[in-house]
């Protein structure tokens, strides 16, 4: 079934405003998608039973047999569920037991235990999963009709996966919440959520076929979701790509697991802060795709040892507490295969920072041939910041050495996307399928086939005000500037690099000015009129 033919949203949103008054906005999510996730493991038992009960009634099947024990033993039998990437769930942690009882003044309760029992089984499976269902429903203000009302919404036969076979149902109900919760919660929500027109866009640039994929600020798994669509769409298999991933916030952690649960990915991913714990220190990845946080500071790079492997050179020079984007490079970059690509996320200031410890890093950057290319974004992409960004490509692939990509080691691709995309709402830009193809082509393009004018094969081109391939040695004369403006033949200087206190105070006295403009015309218009 078409994503398009089945159309939620409405009741979606309805079954998140069950909680209204009880719950604040920015916690509808702890609530929800747990709920969610435990609809999902149900209904994976229930298929994954029928489908055993139905071998052990065919006389074609190697399962067939008439003993009635031996079938009652079969169909307990956890193993053979885990066997089909699912568990047997109990009957008082079922979704059907919870509906059943979603009008009795107990149903908090009831959803505590069966989250119990759940926890139990996710735990005794893999103990990175501990924790993932929590008791949380018992000591809330939901009142027992709301607590039930959820589960009535959410147990719509259109939110069904046996209903809806191949639709990923309830993947898409989780990403749908995710990105509906991002929108309330405004500003807070950037620590689990990537809109989906920058992840789309960054795996289409990546191309994650298969091998490692590491997201080392992976909040809810945006990255990890939007990796295996590429893959399914490609005719790929996704036991080809294996997922690493770390997350500073336990509970963002949690959002990550079930997520990814959701889609029966294999997958590692590991509580701690990146930057000053990385807990995958020999993990060398083929694709690595984030989006960390922008601008941190005060993230203290003196506590980073001495000769941290991750590190370009003496922390003193490559490092500033002021903000961490280029210790995110450095570790970014340390935990590329020898043939492996990086798409970032980042703030447009990491393009021109004139910062020790930044200016330095880029600088090293460059000289050395690790950007392989710089996408400058449009602004309203995001809803939870107002910082304008941009992706940094690195790679270690440029050598030409792997028979599928050409040799472009003194090159860089700067694409100016800035003016691409269009508002879906007042807030919010989006990119169309034509845009992400559009810059993915170019890149592709670049990065594969001869330059315009060589012999052989349809060659890259620039486009005046889009994109041009700049050398090194250009790059270098623009002061190691990564604005693509300045390459691509648009405005260099970027407003949005001015900070924001500089900003507003230069606006104020604009204002100001004018204001005192606009009294001295009122007064010369008031003399004219009564000379008249």
């Amino acid at each position: 079934m078409a994503k398009a033919d089945i159309d939620f949203e409405k009741e979606l949103w309805d079954a998140a405003n069950e909680l209204r008054g009880a719950v604040s906005e920015n916690n509808y999510k702890n609530y929800i998608l747990p709920l969610v996730f435990v609809k999902h493991l149900s209904e994976r038992y229930e298929l994954v039973h029928e489908e055993l009960d139905a071998l052990l009634h065919d006389p074609k099947s190697d399962y067939y047999t008439t003993d009635k024990e031996e079938i009652s033993y079969v169909l307990e039998d956890q193993d053979e569920y885990r066997s089909r990437n699912t568990f047997k769930i109990p009957k008082t942690a079922s979704w059907q037991y919870l509906k059943d009882n979603a009008e009795q003044d107990n149903i908090k309760v009831i959803i505590d235990d069966a989250f119990d029992v759940i926890q139990e089984l996710l735990t005794a499976y893999n103990p990175q999963l501990n924790n993932i269902l929590p008791r949380i429903f018992v000591r809330s203000e939901l009142s027992p009709k709301q607590t039930g009302g959820i589960i009535n919404l959410l147990s719509h036969p259109k939110f069904s996966e046996k209903e809806n076979p191949e639709s990923d149902i309830l993947g898409r109900i989780y990403e749908y919440y995710i990105g509906r919760f991002a929108m309330a919660e405004g500003s807070g929500a950037g620590q689990f959520f990537t809109p989906g027109s920058i992840v789309r866009l960054l795996v289409e640039l990546l191309e994650p076929y298969k091998g490692r994929i590491f997201d080392p600020a992976c909040g809810s798994g945006g990255m990890f979701v939007q990796s295996l669509k590429f893959v399914k769409e490609h005719g790929g298999n996704k036991s080809d790509i294996s997922i690493y991933g770390q997350e500073m916030t336990a509970q963002t952690l949690r959002l990550c697991l079930m997520n990814l649960m959701l889609r029966e990915l294999s997958f590692d991913i590991k509580l701690g802060n990146s930057l000053l714990d990385d807990k995958f220190p020999d993990l060398k990845a083929d694709f690595i795709i984030a989006n960390p946080p922008f601008n941190v500071s005060n993230w203290h790079p003196e506590d980073l040892p001495d000769g941290d492997p991750r590190l370009f050179g003496p922390k003193e020079e490559f490092t500033t507490d002021g903000n961490a984007n280029y210790m995110w490079m450095q570790t970014f970059w340390h935990h590329l295969s020898d043939t492996g690509t990086a798409g970032i996320v980042m703030a447009n200031g990491a393009m021109t920072s004139n910062t020790k410890g930044e200016k330095s890093a880029r600088q090293h950057m460059v000289n050395n041939s690790m950007v392989d290319a710089i996408v400058r974004l449009p602004d309203k992409l995001f809803l939870t910041t107002g910082i304008p960004a941009c992706l940094f490509i690195l790679s270690k692939n440029r050598d030409g050495r792997d028979g599928i990509h050409r040799e472009r080691t003194n090159e860089i691709l700067f694409i100016d996307a800035s003016k691409m995309g269009t508002m879906a709402s007042r807030k919010l830009r989006v990119f169309s399928d034509d845009d992400v193809k559009k810059i993915g082509d170019t890149y592709h393009t670049w990065r594969t086939n001869p330059l315009q004018g060589e012999d052989k094969g349809v060659g890259y081109e620039d486009t005046p005000g889009f994109c041009k391939s700049a050398t090194l040695e250009e790059v270098q004369k623009q002061d190691y500037k990564l604005t693509p403006g300045i390459y691509v033949g648009t405005e260099e200087a970027d407003a949005d690099d001015e900070p924001f206190e500089g900003k507003m105070e230069r606006l104020k006295t604009q204002l100001m000015e004018q204001f005192e403009e606009g009294d001295r015309l009122k007064k010369a218009i008031q003399f004219n009129l009564n000379k008249i």
